[in-house]
């Protein structure tokens, strides 16, 4: 028999997408609305704006799938 862990999996499932959205919009505007209002950026802000739109992208996949799809399924 399984077991219960408590999980309240559509809570984490939501708030890690939340989490990933964010720092996606938070490295475009980085990316998009510093360059406009400020000219050139740094490479390293850059740099910093296209991993945050990365990691953005990736952290929703996992929650999404992770929490969403496949805990619920193994428990």
């Amino acid at each position: 028999m399984g077991y219960n862990t408590g999980l309240d999996y559509a809570r984490w499932t939501k708030r890690g997408l939340g989490l990933g959205v964010a720092m996606f919009v938070l490295g475009a505007a980085i990316a998009g609305l510093g360059t406009q209002l400020f000219g050139s950026l740094p490479e390293w802000e850059l740099t910093l704006a296209v991993d945050m739109m990365v990691l953005g992208i990736a952290t929703g996949f996992v929650a999404v799938f992770g929490f969403g799809v496949v805990l619920p399924l193994i428990e």
